[in-house]
C-alpha cells in the first residue's frame, strides 16, 4: 500500500522518483512514515502544473476572438470609406443649385429632365465610342467624349436629383471609381468601347449592390 501511495504522488505531481522518500523495508511504524512524507514538495509541485495549466488556457483563450477582432476592424474601413466618397463627390461634383431644398424631387418636371438627360447621355456617349455617330479612323475628340460621358452627364445629371441615401453613396463611389477605369483600362486595352462598356458594367453593379436589386424578397 505505501508502494502504491508512492507512485500515485509521482504521476499526479511530476515529481522525479528518486526524489521521493524510499519505501521503509523494515519495521518502521506508521506515524514515523507519515511524518517523512509531510516534509514532501507534493503541493508545490502540484501548484507549478496547475499554474502551467492556467497559462495555456490564457494562450489558446485569446486565439478564440480574432474573428470577432476582425470584424471590428471593418466598419471603420467602411464608415471612413463613405466620408471620403461622399467629401469628394461633394467638392467636385455638381449640386442642387438651391442651398436649402432640392426642387427636383420625384414627380417634378425638374426630376424628370434630369433623369432623361442622364440616360440620353449614355446612351449617346456609347454611340460615339462605338464610332457609330461621326465615324472616324482615328481617335478624335468625339470618340474621347463619348468614353468620358457616364462621368461628365450622367452621373452629375442623377445627383442633381433628390434621390435616396444609398443611390446617392452608389453615385459618390462612381464618381472616383469612373475617373480610376478610364485612365486604367487603356494602359492594357486602348479601345473606346471596351472603356464605355466598362463604365456601363460598373454603373449597374454598384446600383444593383447598393440598392439591393439581386437581394431575395420574400
Amino acid at each position: 500500500m505505501n508502494a502504491l501511495l508512492h507512485s500515485s504522488n509521482h504521476y499526479l505531481c511530476r515529481v522525479p522518483y528518486p526524489l521521493l522518500s524510499p519505501v521503509p523495508t523494515n519495521n518502521t511504524n506508521l506515524p514515523r512514515f507519515i511524518s517523512t512524507t509531510k516534509r514532501l514538495p507534493h503541493p508545490i509541485a502540484c501548484a507549478t502544473s496547475n499554474e502551467e495549466f492556467a497559462e495555456e488556457i490564457k494562450v489558446v483563450e485569446p486565439n478564440t476572438n480574432e474573428g470577432t477582432a476582425s470584424s471590428t476592424f471593418s466598419t471603420p474601413i467602411d464608415k471612413e470609406l463613405k466620408r471620403v466618397a461622399q467629401k469628394t463627390a461633394a467638392t467636385f461634383a455638381p449640386r442642387a443649385s438651391t442651398a436649402s431644398r432640392n426642387p427636383a424631387v420625384p414627380g417634378t418636371t425638374l426630376y424628370t429632365v434630369f433623369e432623361v438627360q442622364a440616360y440620353v447621355s449614355m446612351l449617346l456617349g456609347g454611340a460615339l465610342s462605338f464610332n457609330l455617330i461621326f465615324p472616324s479612323d482615328q481617335p478624335d475628340i468625339w470618340r474621347l467624349m463619348g468614353m468620358w460621358s457616364i462621368w461628365m452627364f450622367t452621373i452629375p445629371s442623377l445627383r442633381a436629383r433628390d434621390c435616396s441615401k444609398n443611390e446617392k453613396e452608389a453615385l459618390n463611389y462612381l464618381f472616383l471609381l469612373v475617373p480610376l477605369l478610364n485612365v486604367g483600362i487603356p494602359f492594357f486595352w486602348k479601345s473606346f468601347p471596351v472603356v464605355w462598356s466598362a463604365d456601363v458594367i460598373a454603373f449597374v453593379g454598384m446600383y444593383a449592390w447598393k440598392l439591393g436589386w439581386l437581394q431575395k424578397t420574400d
